[in-house]
């Protein structure tokens, strides 16, 4: 399993009316962390664009807890569970300064080739990538 951990601190633009950061900003919080969580592994989402491959998100599940608020320092934990076929699947956690779990979320991506927009399997590099991560759990 593959686990990174990326550091944030909530902007007051992020917050609404109440003072809590918008729900809709925690589905940018995930995007920041999985992009530094691809970029940790020595690969970035733009070097994988560039090779032809695409990933959209198919699934996206949230389950807010407790909310933050402005200038928070937020830590969001990124795992991911299972080596990467046509599918790859990204699941948080994100806490807060006093490492209480205040969001939780999951969501899934497809590998898609950028020139005729069809599924296909993960890139070999990012395989080769995250293989060590789950080298306990190949048969």
């Amino acid at each position: 399993m593959y686990v990174y951990e990326h550091t944030l601190r909530v902007r007051y633009g992020d917050t609404d009316q109440m003072g809590y950061v918008y729900y809709g900003k925690y589905a940018y919080y995930y995007e920041q962390a999985r992009a530094e969580s691809i970029r940790a592994l020595g690969i970035t989402y733009k070097q994988l664009e560039q090779s032809g491959t695409m990933m959209p998100i198919t699934r996206m599940n949230i389950r807010y807890i407790y909310p933050a608020q402005y200038d928070d320092l937020l830590t969001i934990r990124v795992t991911i569970p299972e080596l990467p076929g046509r599918l790859i699947t990204f699941r948080y956690e994100i806490y807060n300064e006093n490492k209480r779990l205040i969001n939780e979320g999951e969501n899934q991506l497809i590998f898609l080739d950028a020139a005729t927009r069809k599924p296909k399997r993960a890139p070999d590099e990012l395989i080769k990538k995250l293989l060590p991560y789950f080298a306990g759990d190949v048969p």
